[in-house]
């Protein structure tokens, strides 16, 4: 039973003593807050460059293409910690510069560029009929695009969406780079002090692990309430 004891020890230094368990509450906040902020960029980056990249392709415009590709593979072609370095230091300079803000930023547009990809694929997934049957009715292209073509791009391209922000949670954990306490910054500083770096390590990475399963189960109701809404 020793060996019980000493692990009990181990979580219980990780945890009680000095409230510890009150930084990993704080990382977990600060890492929710940089995901959720940086989804919502992901998203907004992703559904714009999908739509310039569909735009350009129809009445073709190159030079837009080419933007759109450039971004995607500059940032799918480079490690995201060194986005995050360039970023941090190139465009955020100023000393008053919120970290959980640049880590948003720098996590959204680095998503964005896989998003945009996802949703380019689901545009495409859907039938040219679409398109001419929304023109047909008096919308204009952008309007086809928003109403008629990108719902139903969304029902096929859910669980790519899905694993993309799943993904995105756990590259959050190298946040820590810039000066973010997150969750695995916290656990990082609690090993610092309890001289046994395991057991906030495995705290932090059971935090992750339930935020994902609990993330993969809400997506999988949504996924089933869409076919239901398909089938009636």
């Amino acid at each position: 039973m020793n060996w019980a004891n000493r692990l009990y020890q181990s979580f219980y230094n990780a945890t009680v003593p000095d409230q510890r368990y009150l930084a990993y509450i704080d990382g977990l906040k600060a890492t929710l807050l940089i995901s959720l902020l940086a989804i919502i960029i992901g998203i907004v980056i992703g559904i714009v460059v999908a739509v310039l990249k569909a735009t350009a392709m129809n009445y073709g415009m190159k030079w837009l293409h080419t933007i759109c590709n450039v971004y995607i593979n500059v940032i799918r072609g480079t490690p995201l910690m060194v986005q995050l370095l360039i970023i941090y230091n190139l465009v955020f300079t100023s000393r008053n510069t919120n970290e959980l803000i640049v880590g948003a930023v720098c996590f959204g547009i680095n998503s964005g560029a896989y998003v945009s990809e996802i949703i380019r694929a689901g545009i495409e997934s859907i039938d040219r009929g679409q398109m001419e049957a929304g023109r047909s009715l008096g919308f204009d292209y952008l309007q086809t695009m928003r109403l008629i073509i990108l719902p139903q791009a969304v029902k096929n391209i859910l669980p790519a969406l899905g694993n993309e922000f799943i993904t995105l949670i756990k590259e959050t954990s190298v946040a820590g780079i810039i000066a973010v306490t997150d969750l695995t910054k916290a656990a990082q500083y609690i090993g610092s002090r309890t001289w046994d770096i395991l057991p906030p390590l495995i705290i932090a990475a059971a935090c992750y692990l339930v935020i994902v399963m609990g993330l993969s189960k809400l997506l999988t109701v949504f996924e089933r309430r869409l076919s239901k809404g398909d089938r009636h």
